[in-house]
């Protein structure tokens, strides 16, 4: 597993947790999520107010801002994208 890989393994895994403390979703555990999860509608059932909140561990977290609002919907589409979208945006 090259260095990219890992640091994409480690970032989905601390965002899954995220999202499940987070949001405070009952009944679902990190592990159970999949990395091709869809986040907001029939997928995980997040809303908007889920997705404020996501803005704000992405800041917290990794020190990413979402600007773009088009580029923020694509990335929060799972939790693939999402983790990509974080791995491109970290100030390196």
């Amino acid at each position: 597993m090259d260095n990219k890989e890992q640091e994409l393994a480690e970032i989905r895994n601390k965002l899954k947790g995220l999202i499940v403390t987070g949001l405070s979703l009952e009944g679902v555990k990190p592990e159970e999520i999949k990395d091709d999860t869809v986040l907001f509608g029939n997928g995980l059932g997040l809303d908007s107010l889920d997705a404020v909140e996501i803005v704000v561990f992405l800041q917290r977290n990794w020190g990413v801002d979402v600007k773009d609002m088009n580029e923020g919907r694509k990335a929060f589409y799972s939790i693939e994208t999402l983790a990509n979208y974080i791995y491109d945006h970290l100030k390196k």
